[in-house]
């Protein structure tokens, strides 16, 4: 909380001194901020005073700034850059850092990058982007320190001096053979404290557990929160060290997996830009709301079924949005805990059956206990016990089939390779829509007519 209020008062100071003429003082103020605050501030503001912001950040900041941009805001300002100064701006970036940047970049500034590079991180660079971005090879940096495990701690020191500085973040020197093959980890706390006569081969763990460079980025996360890790080495195919992963780079899966949750649940992108075009914006949320509509009129279609009821029991068409709506939400909730139990690995063939008998009874228990709720609300209300025995029935058929159906979308959907996060909500409400409206309608045309 604090950190954004943080961030608030520096956009209103921001604004403020904009406003009041001192640019000066408001190029020191963005010169004071950390790469990642001038990014939220730059998502912060309209386009005209973006691109007045962007100026008055420094060429040093420039390439951490853009990397820390959502996708839309950084193109939109790559778009203004003359190729001299997005090179200018990328000169020392991290290699993982510039391979997230690069990977975005239209093939001609790629190309440009890359000649900018000398062949050593060309070739780093190459073995980055050689992985999918969402691997632990496409997150780890291959700015790393290695040594053999037949040295002696004092050695691994002068080393170190020798060097004259290690890479940031760096808690960890991996201890590797002649062939680069991943043995052990020596943390720099033993280093520092254990007896330098000692070899690394004695004082280094080996209960660290390297990653494969092709694991899934979100079993990443997982390693990191069950292993409670700051770092972890990443291995090939044949258990050669090629990079690392540190615990940043996993706070940033987690911030855009929940920002994808958050923003998939409506249909839209987390990388979009809140002050594109409105032209574009409308046509990006069209398409969602294209969908929508189309089951909207599928749901309406059913209920067109029951015409005849409706006109004789008027009453029903009162009490219509309450059945599906308790659906919706028994389905959600259903679909929230599958979804998450997906991301975090919990769900395989061999607890599926015991997750669906669950929710399913969840779904039953609590459609017979709110119907009967609603049965006794509507006999108070309506003084027909009958009118009350149908809309419970309704209820309770359609909470049952809105458990299972929050059980089986995500994973169908995951299947089918389709975001569950994007796309599971609209078949969900489709799902209990029609049957809410079938389930109830239907049995008041049996019961009631």
């Amino acid at each position: 909380m604090e950190a954004r209020e943080h961030s608030q008062a520096n956009l209103s100071l921001l604004r403020e001194r904009l406003g009041g003429g001192r640019v000066r003082s408001a190029q020191m103020l963005i010169g004071s901020l950390h790469p990642s605050e001038v990014a939220r501030l730059l998502e912060s503001l309209p386009l005209r005073e973006r691109a007045v912001i962007w100026e008055m950040v420094g060429p040093d900041n420039e390439g951490d700034v853009l990397v820390e941009l959502a996708e839309e805001v950084r193109d939109g300002l790559i778009e203004d850059m003359q190729t001299d100064q997005l090179v200018a701006a990328i000169e020392g970036m991290e290699l993982d850092d510039l391979a997230d940047l690069v990977a975005d970049l239209p093939e001609a500034l790629t190309q440009e990058v890359l000649r900018s590079l000398d062949h050593q991180d060309r070739e780093r660079l190459d073995a980055v982007m050689s992985y999918d971005e969402d691997s632990a090879g496409g997150l780890m940096n291959v700015d790393i320190v290695t040594v053999r495990p037949d040295v002696t701690l004092d050695v691994v020191l002068r080393y170190l001096r020798a060097r004259g500085e290690i890479p940031d973040g760096t808690d960890t020197i991996y201890v590797v053979n002649r062939d680069n093959e991943y043995f052990g980890s020596l943390f720099l706390s033993r280093l520092l404290t254990l007896d330098p006569n000692l070899s690394v081969a004695e004082s280094m763990s080996a209960d660290v557990q390297p990653i494969p460079a092709n694991t899934p980025s979100l079993e990443v996360v997982w390693e990191f929160e069950n292993r409670d890790l700051l770092s972890a080495p990443v291995v090939d195919d044949q258990n050669r060290v090629v990079g690392r992963i540190t615990v940043d780079d996993v706070v940033d899966v987690i911030r855009d997996e929940a920002e994808h949750s958050l923003m998939g649940a409506a249909g839209l992108d987390e990388e979009d830009d809140m002050f594109a075009p409105v032209v574009k914006s409308a046509q990006r949320r069209a398409l969602w709301l294209g969908i929508n509509l189309a089951t909207a009129f599928l749901a309406a279609s059913v209920v067109d079924l029951f015409q005849t009821t409706l006109d004789k029991i008027v009453l029903l068409a009162v009490l219509m949005p309450v059945v599906p709506s308790m659906g919706g939400v028994a389905g959600s909730q259903s679909l929230t805990i599958i979804t998450r139990a997906i991301a975090l690995g919990q769900i395989d063939k061999t607890n599926a059956d015991r997750i669906l008998r669950k929710e399913l009874l969840v779904g039953i228990l609590n459609g017979l206990a709110w119907s009967l709720v609603v049965a006794l609300f509507t006999y108070l209300w309506f003084g027909d016990w009958r009118i009350g025995a149908v809309i419970a029935g309704a209820m309770a058929i359609n909470m049952a089939v809105a458990a299972a159906a929050g059980f089986a979308i995500p994973l169908t959907l995951k299947r089918l390779k389709i975001d569950p996060a994007l796309a599971g909500g609209v078949v969900l409400t489709t799902i209990t829509d029609v049957v809410g409206y079938m389930s109830f309608l239907g049995l008041g045309a049996i019961f009631l007519l």
